[in-house]
């Protein structure tokens, strides 16, 4: 019985690659996307901040697995029958994994949105007007001045989706990638075992939090560090 639970042990632990690597491909993801928001919904241009605004409440406003469910099966359903419509022989089926990166990195997009844009709108002002009077271009404004306070700003916000995007990725299990909770889920219907297991995917959730905490808290105080050393 030991070896049986030490093996899968193994099998669930093993799967933890696939799960990291859903978790900072979705992550990468929502920031490319919430940084994009965060900016439309700061610009001048309405259509550009009413598109954001759409975004971010309908998706906020929608529970995950509705999204999962939509992106892995209705939309393959609804582009292929416009395949078919068009006379074309193809289909079109998303692998989990993909399904799973984009619903995830399209549900905390909107998230970071609100987190970007608020860290934005608390970068000084007058900065940004000292930079456009020197003549700095609009690259090295953002490379120099607004990028290292955008970091440094949105670090709170962004270390706290980042903790709810990793547990989330549970929900993939549910439409068959073979990440952690589908292979305790097996392990536990295999052997009449469901504490056991399940709290071994508890404890690789657990693990990741402690050291997302410790690696983020690290690079917040080094930000704070930097910030204290400016300070007059």
């Amino acid at each position: 019985m030991t070896g049986m639970v030490g093996a899968f042990t193994a099998t669930i632990l093993a799967a933890g690659w696939t799960t990291l690597l859903l978790a900072v491909a979705s992550l990468v993801v929502a920031t490319v996307l919430g940084m994009a928001a965060a900016f439309a919904k700061l610009s001048g241009n309405r259509l550009l901040r009413s598109a954001a605004s759409l975004y971010t409440f309908v998706v906020r406003g929608i529970p995950d697995l509705v999204v999962m469910l939509l992106i892995y099966y209705s939309l393959p359903a609804l582009l292929n029958q416009w395949i078919d419509a068009m006379g074309i022989d193809a289909r079109i089926e998303f692998p989990p994994i993909v399904a799973g990166i984009a619903t995830l990195g399209l549900i905390f997009g909107a998230y970071m949105t609100e987190t970007f844009k608020t860290a934005l709108q608390n970068i000084p002002r007058g900065q940004i007007e000292a930079a456009i009077a020197y003549g700095l271009t609009r690259r090295r404004m953002f490379a120099c001045i607004i990028l290292p306070q955008l970091v440094r700003l949105a670090l709170p916000g962004f270390t706290n989706n980042w903790l709810v995007l990793a547990k989330a990725t549970a929900l993939v299990s549910l439409i068959g990638l073979q990440d952690v909770m589908f292979r305790a889920k097996g392990a536990a219907e295999a052997t009449g075992m469901p504490f056991t297991f399940y709290l071994v995917a508890a404890g690789f959730y657990l693990l990741v939090t402690i050291l997302s905490l410790l690696l983020l808290g690290l690079a917040a105080r080094r930000f704070e560090i930097g910030l204290r050393e400016l300070a007059p």
